[in-house]
């Protein structure tokens, strides 16, 4: 009796195996795509970046070993310091501005009301139009002369004369700050908004009839239920602006005077003005690394904490 079961269950494991090699196989295939695109587009040119980072690489004529003499390089260059503070500072101006602004849209139109639908995408809509299109734009409406602000402000009384935003470091920075936040902090609205959606109904019913008021909801409730939320958002904002070259490159052109030079504008610069390929590699992936890092500090900052579920 044993042995007839022991046989008649050795079929039946090796069609679950034979099963299971299959779906496995399916599922390689039905992965292989993403991983070709990935590898085509991501990992073969970031080692192609780090092996020209090792190189003089210039635009024409043979290229040469160097070893880490460009990253040597890199911490006696001041102008790159430099713009990589001037990020670091845009950065933390413009995320806060970003959440400032979609932070109370996202709880606005979270909930259905009349012309609700209209508002996400009146709101939404700057975030399809391109970086490079947004910017062109806002050189229009910041231009001194045939542009909308400044001769708007003169023509009302406001100023007494017209003003150039862009000829000094204040108004040209909180220029660019403007045009950003009106161009992502929809799209980081959306992303607050699902977070916000996911809160369970009853959590909220529960701590009002408890007496909690909003912002003891909001402190509570809201901000440790949105933290996978929050994080995403704020990952994304992070890196797209360390990330921030159209908008300084198409509207100032690093200035007024170099002060608006980026950390992506700097590497433009030594890549494609100085034809430095090898030098801009290493400064890429210098920008890589402190990315990453970022982006692992901020994912540690808003972990989930243990118990929450």
């Amino acid at each position: 009796m044993t042995s007839v079961a022991v046989a008649t269950s050795a079929p039946a494991r090796a069609r679950k195996l034979v099963g299971a090699g299959r779906r496995q196989w399916v599922g390689l295939i039905y992965v292989a795509p993403a991983v070709a695109l990935v590898t085509v587009f991501f990992v073969i040119p970031l080692g192609m970046t780090a092996w020209m980072s090792l190189h003089n690489w210039p635009l024409m004529g043979e290229h040469a070993f160097i070893g880490l003499d460009n990253y040597f390089a890199i911490l006696r260059d001041t102008r790159f310091w430099n713009a990589l503070k001037f990020t670091a500072y845009y950065t933390v101006i413009v995320t806060i501005a970003i959440f400032a602004v979609a932070f109370p849209l996202a709880i606005f139109i979270e909930r259905p009301r009349p012309l609700t639908n209209l508002y996400r995408t009146a709101f939404f809509m700057p975030a399809v139009v391109g970086f490079a299109s947004a910017s062109l734009l806002w050189s229009w409406l910041l231009n001194v002369d045939s542009g909308l602000f400044s001769p708007a402000a003169f023509d009302l009384g406001l100023t007494g004369k017209k003003v150039n935003l862009l000829a000094t470091f204040q108004p040209a920075f909180w220029s660019i700050i403007a045009m950003v936040v009106w161009k992502v902090a929809g799209f980081t609205m959306i992303i607050l908004m699902t977070g916000l959606q996911s809160i369970p109904q009853d959590l909220q019913e529960a701590a009002v009839i408890d007496g909690a008021g909003p912002f003891a909801r909001f402190r509570a409730i809201t901000l440790p239920l949105m933290r996978r939320t929050l994080a995403l958002a704020l990952i994304l904002s992070v890196a797209g602006s360390i990330l921030a070259f159209d908008q300084f490159y198409i509207i100032l052109r690093g200035g007024p005077r170099n002060q608006t030079l980026t950390a992506v504008y700097w590497i433009f610069n030594q890549s494609f003005v100085s034809f430095k390929l090898g030098y801009g590699a290493a400064l890429s992936m210098v920008l890589l690394v402190i990315l990453v890092a970022l982006s692992l500090i901020q994912l540690w900052l808003l972990r989930k904490p243990e118990g929450l579920d």
